[in-house]
């Protein structure tokens, strides 16, 4: 359901030493460095086919259709997982502040050559988002597909420090991936620690909403499913973004956790037909307090709020 990494105890030493490594060559992540949570999926029938989404797998169905969560094109049944060899392209020398051009090159598994189809997500071919090691630095952009097949984003990394990037694609007639990246940015101030972060679920107000966030239940704890309910204020004219109802990226505060979900359930308030809640269910692999970013779309103008929620152990 989930695939997850482990830095270990060796977590400074390593990421200093990756500072090097992200200077001098490509880097080369692998899918289990990351969360990868996209639907708990349930058995399948005994017998006949099953149409499964491949963002989803929860939704299934016995007729051809698309998957009411994120409206992509059900499969009848997903071929094995695959890991597509990846890597990240730079300058050898990154500056804060500085735009600089990352490249994304793609490999298939089995014939080792550049992948040059994909299947579109939520309307784009590639989503992307950086984070930096404080946590004070989001970011959801989309690279751009060149004619090779590759793609290329025009970024700027704010100040010195490690940032995390995790890729979404979905390679034609592969399996959807989940990649993180490691991106050290030298410069003054630079150094390796985890964000220092604090609880704090208080009512989020952004550009034209007021976002209100409960827990169910009140005290998460870690590896067991947690439902977040989004309550948002106005509730009418809230609109699909990028075909979901919301998006969110969920980090601990060490960066080593990773959860890029969309909400569990069509929003939709059958007796007005406002957004009185949206909801997303997620599994927190491990105590401790986790950034939610998630952004909802009203008006048309995205409204990213940000929730620092505390996580414990079952006791």
């Amino acid at each position: 359901m989930f695939r997850k990494m482990f830095l270990g105890a060796a977590l400074t030493a390593a990421l200093a030493a990756a500072l090097l490594i992200a200077q001098q060559t490509p880097l080369k992540p692998k899918i289990e460095d990351a969360i990868v949570q996209k639907g708990e999926p349930e058995p399948g029938a005994d017998s006949g086919v099953e149409y499964i989404c491949p963002m989803d797998p929860d939704v299934r169905s016995k007729t051809p259709g698309r998957c009411p969560k994120c409206n992509m094109i059900l499969v009848p049944g997903l071929p094995d997982p695959r890991e597509y060899p990846f890597q990240i392209t730079m300058p050898a020398a990154l500056k804060a502040n500085q735009p600089v051009r990352l490249h994304f090159h793609i490999e298939d598994p089995v014939t080792h050559k550049q992948v040059t189809d994909y299947v579109e997500m939520h309307t784009k071919l590639y989503h992307l988002f950086v984070v930096s090691q404080d946590t004070m630095f989001f970011n959801h952009v989309h690279p751009i597909k060149q004619a090779d097949g590759s793609f290329i984003l025009d970024q700027t990394f704010p100040h010195a420090g490690m940032y995390r990037i995790l890729s979404d694609f979905y390679p034609d007639g592969g399996t959807p991936q989940l990649i993180p990246s490691t991106v050290m940015v030298p410069g003054e101030g630079f150094k390796i620690e985890p964000a220092k972060l604090t609880a704090d679920m208080k009512p989020k107000h952004e550009v034209n909403l007021t976002a209100e966030l409960v827990t169910d239940p009140p005290e998460p704890i870690a590896g067991f499913k947690t439902l977040l309910f989004f309550k948002l204020t106005p509730d009418d004219h809230i609109e699909k973004y990028l075909d979901a109802w919301g998006h969110m990226l969920v980090a601990s505060s060490d960066l080593i956790d990773l959860i890029h979900t969309h909400p569990a359930y069509e929003p939709t308030d059958p007796d007005n037909g406002a957004y009185k809640q949206v909801q997303f269910n997620i599994i927190f692999p491990r105590a401790g307090i986790y950034k939610i970013w998630t952004q909802f779309q009203r008006d048309g103008k995205v409204n990213t709020v940000v929730f620092n929620v505390p996580v414990k152990n079952l006791e």
